[in-house]
């Protein structure tokens, strides 16, 4: 999860609607420059804040198919990290993730920060990233996002380049993703306001959180399950602890960005 305290500095809604954005070539290759080893581990040691989680508890086993964490740098700001998932999509190089992490909004100033340098690292796990590094080609949200300080539909879409003529989903594999009403019971909470809708939960996962997925259905076998929605928000406690985390309900806008993600 993205810092929420350096939300309330840079996470001020925009005031024109965006556009998909596009990386190009000489930002994908400067993106893996520069995200060495060394800066990769310097950020991870970072995100693991204390007291250590208590309430999530590590999986046994692989990471699951396709969820991988994403590198980002905010200029101005530095390198942060979030979670995000491979898709199914017609380019098989989707991933999906949460708004946020891919729109810095604007600062005190009214100035727009900069999202820059995003690369994903599928199956990461500890420092490993045993599928390596995919720079994002592009990355779009829907307009009905009011960017980083909102919550309803802080939901997007990265496109990635596929890395040695492989594409990601062939790679790491994908989780599915579902619009439908949820049809089960979950450990999670559903949330309908006059403003937005959103699914709540008691977890403390912290630094890097952001945009990982919500899974039903979940296989252990096979590592897959139904995306139904993404990490937007956690509420921090004076020790530095995240006491929960909830994510936007998908809605009819979000299905539309992700049905034509596989444009981008």
């Amino acid at each position: 999860m993205i810092d929420p305290a350096a939300r309330s500095v840079r996470g001020r809604a925009r005031p024109t609607r965006e556009q998909p954005r596009r990386v190009s070539a000489a930002d994908r290759v400067a993106a893996i420059a520069h995200w060495t080893p060394e800066r990769i581990q310097a950020l991870s040691a970072n995100d693991r804040l204390s007291p250590a989680e208590t309430v999530a508890k590590v999986r046994d086993g692989p990471v699951p198919a396709g969820v991988g964490r994403l590198f980002l740098t905010m200029e101005p700001g530095g390198d942060e990290s979030c979670t995000a998932t491979v898709v199914p999509s017609s380019s098989k190089d989707v991933a999906f993730t949460a708004g946020h992490c891919v729109d810095g909004g604007l600062d005190r100033q009214d100035n727009p920060i900069k999202v820059a340098k995003v690369v994903f690292a599928p199956g990461y796990e500890n420092g490993k990233l045993p599928y390596g590094l995919f720079p994002a080609r592009a990355f779009a949200w829907s307009d009905t996002y009011n960017g980083p300080f909102s919550s309803g539909d802080d939901d997007a879409v990265i496109a990635l380049d596929p890395v040695a003529g492989r594409h990601v989903s062939d790679v790491a594999g994908t989780q599915h993703i579902s619009f439908d009403k949820v049809p089960c019971v979950l450990p999670a909470t559903f949330q309908d306001t006059s403003v937005y809708s959103s699914w709540d939960t008691k977890c403390d996962m912290a630094g890097g959180s952001s945009g990982g997925p919500w899974l039903r259905d979940f296989n252990p076998a096979t590592g897959t399950g139904t995306i139904f929605s993404a990490t937007s928000k956690g509420a921090v406690n004076e020790d530095g602890t995240t006491a929960n985390l909830s994510g936007a309900a998908f809605t009819d806008a979000v299905r539309a960005l992700y049905e034509h993600a596989g444009n981008l």
